[in-house]
């Protein structure tokens, strides 16, 4: 434990963030978010597996399973004649590509 502290040191001091964050991972250990019990109509917590698998399948057939709607949506169709570039770009678009990249990210840093 003391070894990967000091190695966490290191990427620290050189700003090498992914090593960083791989030493810390691997220093915490495994974390997993608790689990939510599955609930009754009631609201009381099943313990049981069996009836949690129950209670899970009893709600995908209802959701899956309903009817369909009465009054659906009248929603049109996309147009399919969108104007696309598709030659490739200048050498001034990639460079006010990257001018506008370097930029984002200093606006980030501050």
């Amino acid at each position: 434990m003391e070894e990967l502290a000091t190695t966490a040191e290191k990427p620290t001091r050189e700003g090498n963030i992914k090593q960083l964050y791989d030493t810390t991972k691997k220093l915490s250990g495994k974390y997993s978010k608790p689990e939510r019990p599955v609930k009754d109509k009631e609201g009381k917590p099943i313990v049981e597996i069996q009836q949690q698998r129950n209670k899970w399948v009893e709600y995908f057939e209802k959701l899956l399973n309903r009817p369909a709607p009465t009054n659906p949506p009248d929603i049109e169709a996309a147009h399919t004649d969108l104007p696309i570039d598709v030659n490739a770009p200048t050498t001034e678009e990639i460079r006010m590509a990257g001018h506008q990249t370097n930029q984002e990210r200093e606006s980030s840093r501050t």
